[in-house]
């Protein structure tokens, strides 16, 4: 019997542990290659960019970077969008962007 309750115990913990969030790895974009953030992008499906701003000093922006548009909401679309990187001030990544058809909720 105590057998039966520890298995018990174990597959609630394993089921309560399988539905969490994980979390999205953030880095650096001038510590990386532009391959490299794309790389990363493509590997983990989605991550977090930052990078200095060039109007306002001391302020850092962030842009989630996406192998596909299948790692974007409802409603949503993976679009080319630029961050700098330690090889190019301009490294094309994908990021999450909304559709803007006003029209998408008469469609099929």
């Amino acid at each position: 019997m105590q057998r039966f309750v520890q298995s018990a115990v174990i597959g609630v913990l394993l089921l309560a542990g399988a539905g969490q969030a994980q979390a999205i790895s953030r880095y650096n974009s001038l510590s990386m290659s532009c391959a490299a953030a794309n790389e990363a992008a493509r590997a983990e499906g989605a991550v977090i960019l930052r990078y200095p701003s060039k109007k306002v000093r001391g302020m850092t922006l962030f842009e989630r970077a996406v192998s596909s548009s299948a790692q974007c909401g409802n409603h949503e679309y993976a679009e080319t969008r630029f961050v700098a990187t330690s090889d190019t001030p301009r490294c094309a990544i994908l990021a999450c962007a909304p559709a803007t058809d006003d029209d998408w909720w008469l469609r099929p």
